[in-house]
C-alpha cells in the first residue's frame, strides 16, 4: 500500500515539471531538425512539444471557459500558439510553429512553478499530523489498553510514561511532572504539573508517570485546533491573488473578443479583404499574448530567490518576495526567535562569606542527579568548576531537591573534577529550590537576598535558591537568553520603515516584558495560545494591511500561515513552522529580515519598470499591426524580443 501512495504523491507533485522539461527538450531537437532542413522530423517533434507542454494549460483553460464561463491567459496561450502554428503550416514558414511552442514552454514552466507552491498545504498538514500520537494506553477494569486515539471518548483514563507525548487534551488524576509544550504555547521552560491541572495533545511528558482523564474530544484537541487553522488560513486567498485572476480574466478575454472583432469587422468598416483580416487578427493574437507580462515577473522573483538563497534567506514563494518590501507591520515569536530557545544562568549572587563559585558547586552537586531543565544549566554553568555529586538526593516535585555532599571526589567529566572547596564543607546537606522549601531547612533568608530575588523574578528570572546545613549561600537566577543580535535587528528595521513591531508569547507577562525591554520592543501580547496569536495577526492586517510573522514553533503555524509573510528560524524552527513560513532563515540571523526586506523592494520596483516595458511594446506592436506596418515575423520577433529584455531585466537582482 506504501508504494502506490508514494506514487501518487510523486505523479501529483512532479508531473508538471516533468511535462516542461519534456517540453523544451522536444522544441530543442524540433529547433534543431529544422535547421537542419529534417522538415518531418520538425513535424513530428514540435507537435509533440505543444501537446506535452500545453495539456494543462488547456485542460484548464477549457475547464473555466465550460464550467465557469469565464475566459483566461491559459485558453488565450493555446489560442495564440496554435495561431502560430497554423500561419507557420498556411506559409510554409514553420519557425512560426517554433515560435508558439516557446510560448506554450513559457507558461509550461510558471505552471509547474505554481504547482509546487500549492503542494506546501498537504506538507504542512502532514508536519502538524506527524505531532498527534496514534494510539493511547487506556486503563480499563486494572489493565492497560493500547487504543486508537479516534477511539478516546470522554471519560476514559490514560496512562502517558516519562518521555512520551500527551495523546489528547486531557486533566491530570494522578501523578505530578514537568511537560514540555514549548511547542504548543511556547513557554521557554517545562511546566510543573500536578493533579488537576490540563495537558495537551502533542506536548511532551518529563519524567514523571501521569494518569490522564480525557474531558473533551480528541477532535477538538488544542492541537487538531491548530491543524485546522493552518489549513483554513493558507487555503484563504489574498486580495492580491484574487486581484491577479480577476485582471488574468479581463484581459484574456479583452484580447479574444478584439481578435475576434479584427477577424470580421475589417473587411466592412476599413475595406480589408477576407486573407488580410485573418492574418492581422492572428497576428494581433500572438503579438498580444502576455508572454512578456509574465516574463516581466517570474525571472525576476527567481533571481531575487537565488540572490537569497546565496544569503541563507530561502523564499518558498516568489510572491513574498514582492511582498517583502510592502511590509508594515512585524510580529516576532519570543522563544527561540528572539531568545535563543535554551535555558541558563543569567546571575549568580552569592550571600557573605561565600563565592559565586561555592553557590554553583554546591548546588551542581545535587542537580548532577537531576534531569530537570533549570538543574541542567546549573551543572553546565559549573562545568568548569571542581565538586563531587551529591548523595542521598531526593527530589521534591515541584519545590526542590536535597542530597548530602559525597566526601569522596567523583572522577565523572559530567560531575566535576574534584571536591567541593572554597570555604565549603562537606558531609552537610544541601537544598536548592524555591525560596519557601529551601526556608524549611535554614534558620532564615538574608533580607539583601529576598529583595535581589524580588527583583530578579520581576525581571522575568526564574531564581533558585541554594542552602548548606543551616546557611543560605545565594541564589541563581535562570533565564532564556536573548540573542545578541536581537535588539540590533529590531532597530535597523525600524529605519527601514517598518510602522508597528511586536512581540507574541505564550510565556507570562513578566518574561515578555523582560525580553522587550531588553531588544527594544513596545507592543507585547502574552500567555497566548496558537489561535490566539492568529488573532492578533488578523488585527494587525486590518490595520497595516500587509503583516510578517516570525517564528519557529508548532504554536507559531497558524500565525504563520495567517500572516501576509511568514517568516521562520530554520536551525531551531520546527518541521511545521519550516513547512508553513513563506520565507526560512537558514543561519537564524534576525538580520537577514532586513536583507530580505531590501530584496523585496528591489524586486518590487524592477517588475513595475518590466511591466511597463511589456506593455509598452504590446501597444506598439498592436499598433503596428494594425496600421498594417509590421508582418506576421516581425511581430513575432517584436513579441519574443519584448520577452528577452524584461527577463535580462529581471536577472540583475542576481547581483
Amino acid at each position: 500500500m506504501l508504494y502506490p501512495q508514494r506514487l501518487n504523491q510523486f505523479t501529483k507533485e512532479h508531473t508538471e515539471a516533468i511535462a516542461a522539461i519534456l517540453c523544451g527538450v522536444l522544441l530543442f531537437f524540433g529547433w534543431f531538425a529544422l535547421h537542419l532542413n529534417f522538415l518531418g522530423w520538425a513535424l513530428l517533434l514540435l507537435p509533440a512539444a505543444y501537446v506535452i507542454g500545453g495539456y494543462d494549460s488547456a485542460r484548464e483553460g477549457l475547464t473555466t471557459l465550460i464550467k465557469e464561463k469565464e475566459l483566461d491567459v491559459d485558453l488565450l496561450m493555446i489560442v495564440a500558439a496554435l495561431g502560430a502554428a497554423i500561419l507557420g503550416l498556411w506559409q510554409r514558414e514553420y519557425h512560426l510553429i517554433l515560435d508558439g511552442g516557446i510560448l506554450i514552454l513559457i507558461f509550461a514552466i510558471s505552471g509547474a512553478l505554481e504547482g509546487y507552491a500549492m503542494q506546501r498545504t498537504e506538507r504542512s498538514i502532514r508536519s502538524l499530523m506527524s505531532l498527534t500520537q496514534d494510539t493511547a494506553t487506556v486503563l480499563r477494569s486494572g489493565r492497560e489498553e493500547v487504543v486508537p486515539i479516534n477511539q478516546l471518548k470522554v471519560g476514559d483514563e490514560i496512562l502517558v510514561k516519562p518521555g512520551e507525548l500527551i495523546p489528547t487534551d486531557a486533566v491530570i488524576v494522578s501523578g505530578f511532572s514537568t511537560i514540555n509544550q514549548a511547542a504548543i504555547t511556547g513557554e521557554s521552560l517545562p511546566i510543573e504539573k500536578t493533579v488537576g491541572e490540563e495537558v495537551f495533545a502533542g506536548t511532551l511528558n518529563g519524567y514523571g508517570a501521569l494518569k490522564l482523564k480525557v474531558h473533551q474530544p480528541p477532535e477538538s484537541s488544542l492541537i487538531q485546533r491548530v491543524i485546522r487553522l493552518v489549513e483554513q488560513a493558507q487555503t484563504e486567498e489574498p486580495p492580491s491573488q484574487q486581484f491577479i485572476e480577476r485582471f488574468e480574466r479581463g484581459y484574456a478575454l479583452v484580447i479574444v473578443v478584439a481578435g475576434l472583432l479584427l477577424a470580421i469587422l475589417p473587411p466592412f468598416v476599413l475595406n480589408w479583404d477576407w486573407e488580410t483580416t485573418i492574418y492581422r487578427a492572428l497576428t494581433f493574437l500572438v503579438v498580444a499574448s502576455p508572454c512578456a507580462l509574465m516574463a516581466a515577473i517570474m525571472p525576476t522573483l527567481l533571481s531575487g530567490i537565488a540572490n537569497g538563497a546565496r544569503q541563507g534567506i530561502l523564499f518558498k514563494n516568489g510572491a513574498q518576495l514582492e511582498m517583502m518590501g510592502k511590509v508594515r507591520a512585524i510580529a516576532f515569536d519570543k522563544t527561540g526567535t528572539l531568545t535563543t530557545g535554551q535555558v541558563q544562568v543569567f546571575k549568580v549572587i552569592h550571600a557573605g562569606g561565600y563565592t559565586e563559585e561555592d553557590v554553583l558547586k554546591v548546588a551542581a552537586s545535587v542537580e548532577s542527579s537531576s534531569e530537570h531543565p533549570i538543574g541542567e544549566a546549573i551543572v553546565r554553568a559549573a562545568r568548569d568548576l571542581n565538586w563531587s555529586r551529591a548523595v542521598d538526593v531526593k527530589a521534591i516535585p515541584g519545590q526542590g531537591i536535597v542530597g548530602m555532599q559525597n566526601p569522596t571526589p567523583n572522577p565523572s567529566p559530567q560531575a566535576g573534577r574534584g571536591a567541593v572547596n572554597g570555604g565549603v564543607g562537606l558531609h552537610q546537606q544541601v537544598i536548592v529550590g524555591k525560596a519557601d522549601f529551601v526556608g524549611q531547612y535554614v534558620i532564615n533568608l538574608p533580607d539583601k537576598l529576598k529583595e535581589s530575588a524580588r527583583c530578579l523574578e520581576e525581571e522575568g528570572k526564574t531564581v533558585v535558591w541554594v542552602a548548606q546545613g543551616e546557611e543560605v549561600l545565594g541564589v541563581i537566577a535562570i533565564a532564556d537568553s536573548v540573542r545578541a543580535e536581537s535588539a540590533r535587528a529590531i532597530a535597523r528595521l525600524r529605519k527601514l520603515g517598518v510602522e508597528q513591531i511586536v512581540m507574541l508569547t505564550g510565556d507570562n507577562e513578566r518574561t515578555a516584558h523582560s525580553v522587550a525591554q531588553a531588544v527594544g520592543i513596545d507592543k507585547v501580547y502574552a500567555e497566548l495560545l496558537p489561535e490566539d496569536k492568529l488573532h492578533v495577526i488578523r488585527r494587525l492586517q486590518q490595520e497595516y494591511q500587509t503583516v510578517a510573522m516570525v517564528g519557529d514553533g508548532i504554536n507559531d503555524a497558524p500565525a504563520l500561515a495567517q500572516a501576509s509573510v511568514g517568516i521562520a528560524m530554520g536551525k531551531v524552527g520546527s518541521d511545521v513552522a519550516l513547512e508553513t513560513a513563506d520565507i526560512v532563515l537558514m543561519a537564524d540571523k534576525l538580520e537577514k529580515i532586513e536583507a530580505a526586506m531590501h530584496l523585496g523592494k528591489r524586486a518590487q520596483a524592477i517588475v513595475k519598470q518590466n511591466i511597463t516595458i511589456a506593455l509598452g511594446f504590446i501597444v506598439l506592436l498592436l499598433i503596428g499591426n494594425f496600421l498594417g506596418g509590421i508582418n506576421l515575423p516581425i511581430g513575432v520577433i517584436g513579441h519574443e524580443g519584448s520577452t528577452v529584455i524584461v527577463t535580462l531585466s529581471g536577472l540583475r537582482l542576481l547581483k
